[in-house]
Order: structure tokens, then sequence, then C-alpha cells
């Protein structure tokens, strides 16, 4: 549960004058916009649980598709049509909602600071928003993300894998309350369309996992970095992982805007690629009766991303670790 942290759920042109419902930890949330802002309660009408979310939105109120209850953005019941005399106490659990470089955000108690999005807020990148759902466990949804050792598989010729060469690599493993990075260095380019086509050179690449549920790496060239990909992730029910994701990278003019436009249809061809392997893995898993995975020696980050997800401090944070590989 990620009480006090800001978890995006949905694209902000997602939310107009109609409800939406999103799932957040499990449970059914519904936005919908009231004096121009988001507003997020839970999805059950307290009269007889319908979901709210299948009614309308008038005014500033969220009406009950069922008795046409209706309730405002704090989620205090303001009309019961029919009804004369004083309103019964009543109200729908409620979450607090911002707005944040075109996704919405919410949680259960107030953070102290506004939602991090992205590592190049506030440097007017060029940016690109997905939406992408799995089949699958946050920590493996996450690991995958940021798995440099499947590429050569799953994203064939689009990330690596035009070729036999393989670089030797170091990756160096560092962490903190919360956060864990893999730095690989050695790998001069990617030997892929993505790398051909977008960013060139390389000098390092950076793969980072942060609480409550963000995975981001980051791709270096000779002039700084070059392409940023920061995915918000959140397990929405039990077998669901959704995700927001920014593809970012510094303002180019023109050239900029064609890259742009080239690498978010072919980021969503290695997401697609993603998504069956992971579900995949999550159908076997199940059939395979609690079975559990094996941890492989170029598994770097596995158990750093399960401990933070536990709430626990990752070994990285302690213990820095140094590898050796073939990539």
């Amino acid at each position: 549960m990620t009480t006090h942290h800001w978890q995006a759920v949905a694209l902000s042109r997602e939310v107009t004058r109609h409800p939406l419902r999103v799932m957040y930890d499990g449970a059914p949330v519904v936005l919908f916009r009231a004096g121009g802002r988001v507003s997020a309660l839970v999805d059950r009408c307290p009269h007889r649980m319908v979901a709210l979310s299948g009614g309308r939105v008038v005014g500033d109120t969220l009406e009950c598709p069922y008795h046409g209850w209706r309730f405002d953005a704090g989620g205090a019941c303001i009309d019961i049509p029919g009804h004369i005399g004083d309103l019964p106490r009543c109200r729908v659990g409620r979450y607090h909602a911002t707005e944040q470089d075109g996704a919405v955000f919410i949680a259960r108690d107030l953070p102290d600071a506004p939602p991090y999005t992205h590592v190049l807020t506030g440097q007017s990148p060029i940016c690109r928003l997905v939406k992408s759902t799995a089949q699958s466990r946050l920590v493996d949804v996450a690991e995958n993300i940021l798995d440099a050792t499947h590429t050569h598989f799953t994203h064939k010729g689009l990330l690596r894998g035009l070729s036999a060469k393989r670089h030797r690599v170091t990756v160096t493993v560092t962490g903190g309350a919360g956060w864990v990075a893999a730095s690989y260095t050695g790998e001069d380019r990617q030997d892929g369309l993505v790398s051909k086509l977008l960013d060139g050179a390389r000098t390092k690449t950076i793969g980072r996992y942060r609480h409550p549920g963000i995975a981001e790496l980051e791709y270096w060239g000779p002039r700084g970095l070059v392409l940023a990909t920061t995915f918000h992730l959140r397990q929405a029910d039990t077998d669901t992982v959704e995700g927001i994701g920014w593809l970012a990278g510094p303002a180019q003019g023109v050239l900029g805007q064609i890259k742009a436009m080239a690498f978010k249809p072919l980021f969503n061809i290695a997401l697609a690629q993603d998504r069956r392997v992971l579900r995949s893995a999550y159908e076997n898993a199940r059939l395979a009766g609690g079975a559990s995975p094996v941890i492989g020696p170029l598994d770097f980050l596995r158990r750093d991303i399960t401990a933070i997800i536990a709430g626990e401090l990752p070994a990285a944070a302690t213990t820095p670790q140094q590898y050796q590989i073939a990539l």
C-alpha cells in the first residue's frame, strides 16, 4: 500500500466530462472533473454499491446512475432526489488527486511534494506519453523494463541483436532508501533499429527503480542525456500491472520532433513484445502452483526491487556491486 506517495493512474486527456474508472491497489476509483480540477472518489455508491463511474457529472457533482444520489468533489452526499428534509450524513471515500505533465496522480494521504514524472522535468524536453497494461506482477514488469539481457531475444533487431557481436560491459549497481540503479558502460552503441535511427553513440545506460513503482532508463551519449523512458507502474489488481510512461528527450528543433515521431511507434512495438512474454511467464507461474523463478547471475536488480517493494532497504544501499558481462 503506497498511501504517502503519488501514483500515476490515467492520462489527463482521458478524464473529460465523463467519469473514468481506474484500479488502484486492487480497489476501484472514479475520476471526474469538478471545477476544472480532477477529483478521485471510491467508485462505489454507499447506497446500493453501484459503480459511480457508470453515472454522469452534473455541474461539479457526480451522480449515481441507480437512484441519482449526488456527491461533491470531497465525497459528501449533497442531494437525494425525491427526499424532503435534511440529508443523512453520508459520504464516499476520497483520494487526493493532482495533474502533472499530462498525467493524473492520486494518493490516499497527501504527499509532501508534487509528483515526480521524469528526469528531464523542468528542462522543456520533447515528451510523448504512453499507457500500457500487462498481465503480470509489479516486480516482473519493473525488472523486465530494466533488464538489458532479454533485448537480444525478445526485441531482436529492434533494440539489439542485428549482429552476433557482443560488447564487454561493466555493470555498477548502487542503491539507497527506496531506489536501486544499474549503470552499464562499455557498449558504445546498441545494435538495433532504435539505436541506429535515434540515439547513435552511447557512453552509458542507466536503469533505475524508484519506490513506489517507477522504472526508468537513461541513455547517455557523448553530449549528454539522449533519451529517458520513465514508467510509473502500479499493481492495479491481482493479475494486472498498469503503467503510465514518459518518453523524453532534449529539444533538438525539427530533428528532435522527427525523432519523437519515430520513437513512439517503435516503443509501442517493444511494449507489445514485452506484454507477450510477461503474460506467458505469469500464466505458466500460476499453472506451476507457486513455484519460484530462478534468479540468474545476470538478474542484477531482482532482489533489490523485491526488497524495495516490501518496504526494505535494498542490499545495494550498503554493498554496491560491480560485474563484467558480455552484452
